[in-house]
């Protein structure tokens, strides 16, 4: 048995004589695997059709397997070149709204025969133009031509009934020319033929994967008075490819690995640089300059080089791909490939009872349908992939903080060992439509939380209250003060269970970054939100504080702090014996420059009183020296101006010594701050 692994990606249809469609998988993320196999007589090709959107899918996957011993020569499909490639090769161009005159004139020098009723003029081009519209008439559409007397003539292309080159190959480039622009427009199928040489028979499977819709996924979860619910899934399937999927094996995969469009279909073009070689122009002429100096000069010259970066392996392809192109080997007998063939697969019939077998695909989830599967083209069926006991309770849950109400809920732990796609869940509750919700994919022994309805029959309320920070630590370091503080808040619940039977409750508390809960412990643990299981009494009502604990710090400069707030700290419980030491002499140091500025403050005042005193005492002696007889009391008030300047004298010197001290105080507290550490 030879295999060939070709990276082509087949469409969708196939011709069903040919090879029919026989396996088919669905997956998550738009695309879909197919196999099809057939007999192929000796020397006899075969055709599988696409649509032309779906061929870089093809010639992305395509591979081949061959049985009997024959040679697969080769496949060949429908070519497609890029439009503008294709157009460019043609002497004009006919561009969106353009007028006649101006692409004929795009043919200077072509012969061409104009109808004008019974009459012809035939003559070679020499130019169109297109004269704009006035007052006096619309815009005309001119050619001149050079007819055969050689006279040059003026035709108005609106007047013509006919025209016709009378080069029929020019004739025949129209017709190309716009048959191109109709194949551009086309979406009709594409073909890849499967060509064979020799005198034998053989088995042909050919497998690729195609754009296809998801199979989707939907659920029924029923309690009954079995101790344990039931799940049910069933799987969606479409059939979009225009054929006919008859007793076809069916596997649905849950997951969505990469997948992307290379563009392979349409031929790629890519720009090559011109080059010459120096000698092949003429030599230039070469104007020597004088020397001046004698001199010696070293030069250097650089050559370069290319590399070529190796071409990077693909990954190992599935089994189920049977390869791909970098595994294609090339010997002395043709195409071969060295991939085992994939096991087949268990197909489900479209039954109540579920018997899809399932399984792990790698880093995917399979489920296989037991048995073979029929689906006509254009429509879609439902396929039942599993029903059997599942974990589960119920339960209320509170989520939504915007209502007063909780949810109905249903507790799901997946122990089917099964991966559990996820999709919509419809909720029966004794034997009555209890409700609808959404189900994530569910790994196997994982467990989920679905809501279904509202709980009219359940009210909670939220209450919020908080107390003054707490200062827990108290740390120094060159002169900066950081505290520690602990923040409580607290947020009560208050519920209460209307109906005359017992409940459990599921309460989800937000969880804040930052925060602790102090007083509950939580079931559990979300990435947004605390779980808490509270058990309901019935027809009770009852409170669930949950408090919660911020801590967070805060820094000051102790050089800003004034004694009495170094005292509050020192004063606190927070503080180690060596920090109260520390602060303390730093507090006594801040209370001895105060108590000298305020000693400062004084003699300043004083100083200003006795100034201005002096002031008035000299202003008074001014006015008496005016007026005769009271030179006694001019005398008393210069003595009264002696022992003022006297008492400034002092008081000036009091400052300075003051200010001294002052000075004295901070640099010693300067050197306690910067020493403070604890």
């Amino acid at each position: 048995m030879k295999r060939i692994l070709v990276s082509l990606m087949l469409l969708s249809a196939a011709s069903a004589a040919d090879l029919p469609v026989k396996q088919v998988v669905l997956y998550k993320h738009g695309v879909g695997f197919f196999e099809r196999s057939g007999s192929l007589a000796a020397g006899e090709s075969a055709r599988l059709d696409f649509n032309a959107s779906e061929m870089n899918d093809v010639l992305k996957s395509l591979t081949i397997e061959e049985r009997g011993g024959g040679k697969i020569s080769g496949l060949r499909y429908d070519s497609e070149d890029p439009l503008g490639h294709k157009l460019s090769e043609f002497p004009f161009q006919i561009g969106a709204s353009q007028p006649l005159a101006d692409m004929l004139d795009q043919l200077k020098g072509a012969r061409l025969e104009m109808k004008f009723g019974n009459e012809t003029a035939a003559g070679l081009i020499v130019t169109g133009r297109v004269v704009p519209g006035s007052d006096k008439g619309p815009e005309r559409e001119q050619l001149t031509l050079l007819l055969d007397t050689g006279e040059l003539r003026t035709f108005d292309l609106s007047a013509a009934n006919g025209l016709r080159f009378v080069d029929p190959k020019l004739q025949g480039q129209f017709g190309e020319y716009l048959a191109a622009l109709v194949a551009a427009r086309s979406k009709d199928k594409r073909s890849v033929y499967i060509d064979s040489t020799g005198d034998r028979a053989r088995d042909i499977t050919a497998s690729y994967i195609i754009p296809s819709p998801v199979w989707k996924s939907s659920y029924r979860l029923i309690f009954g008075s079995a101790t344990q619910p039931t799940l049910e899934g069933w799987a969606i399937v479409d059939n979009t490819t225009g054929e006919d999927w008859t007793n076809v094996r069916l596997s649905l995969v849950s997951g969505r690995p990469i997948s992307f469009v290379s563009q392979l279909y349409a031929p790629r073009y890519l720009e090559r640089p011109t080059a010459e070689l120096a000698d092949d122009r003429a030599a230039r002429p070469v104007v020597h300059e004088g020397a001046f100096s004698i001199a010696g000069a070293a030069g250097g010259s650089g050559g370069g080089g290319r590399g070529g970066a190796a071409g990077q392996a693909m990954a190992a392809p599935s089994p189920m791909f049977r390869g791909n192109l970098e595994n294609l080997q090339i010997s002395g007998s043709g195409l071969a490939l060295g991939e085992p063939k994939a096991e087949s697969r268990a197909v489900l019939p479209s039954t109540i009872v579920a018997s899809a077998s399932a399984g792990e695909l790698g880093e995917l989830f399979e489920y296989r349908i037991a048995q073979p599967v029929t689906i006509k083209k254009s429509e879609s069926a439902m396929l039942p992939f599993l029903q059997q006991p599942i974990e589960g309770r119920k339960l209320l849950i509170y989520s939504d903080h915007s209502s007063q109400h909780p949810t109905n809920a249903a507790e799901l732990t997946n122990n089917s060992g099964k991966t559990l796609d996820g999709g919509p869940l419809t909720v029966y509750d004794g034997g009555a439509y209890g409700g609808e919700a959404l189900m994530e994919t569910l790994k196997a022994g994982d467990k989920r939380l679905v809501s279904y309805a509202v709980d009219l029959g359940t009210r909670i309320t939220e209450a919020f209250g908080s107390q003054n920070a707490v200062v827990r630590e108290v740390h120094a370091n060159r002169g900066v003060l950081t505290t520690k503080l602990a923040a409580e808040e607290t947020r009560t619940y208050t519920i209460r269970n209307v109906d005359q039977k017992p409940k459990t409750l599921i309460l989800e508390h937000p969880l804040r970054p930052g925060y602790t809960v102090l007083n509950q412990k939580p079931a559990e643990k979300t990435a947004i939100a605390y779980r808490f299981e509270i058990p309901l009494a019935a027809g009770a009502t009852q409170e669930f504080p949950v408090s919660e604990e911020r801590i967070f710090d805060q820094s000051y400069a102790v050089t800003n702090l004034t004694p009495d707030i170094l005292v509050g700290y020192i004063g606190g419980r927070a503080l180690s014996d060596a920090g109260r030491m520390q602060l303390q002499r730093i507090a006594d140091q801040k209370s001895q420059i105060a108590e000298n500025d305020r000693a400062l403050a004084d003699a300043r005042t004083q100083t200003n009183d006795l100034t201005s005193e002096e002031e008035r005492i000299r202003r008074n002696i001014e006015s008496l020296n005016a007026v005769s007889g009271q030179q006694q009391q001019v005398q008393n008030y210069a003595r009264q101006i002696d022992v003022h300047e006297q008492q400034l004298a002092a008081l000036r010197d009091r400052q300075a010594d003051l200010q001294k001290r002052k000075s004295a105080l901070e640099t010693e507290l300067n050197k306690l701050i910067e020493a403070l550490s604890f």
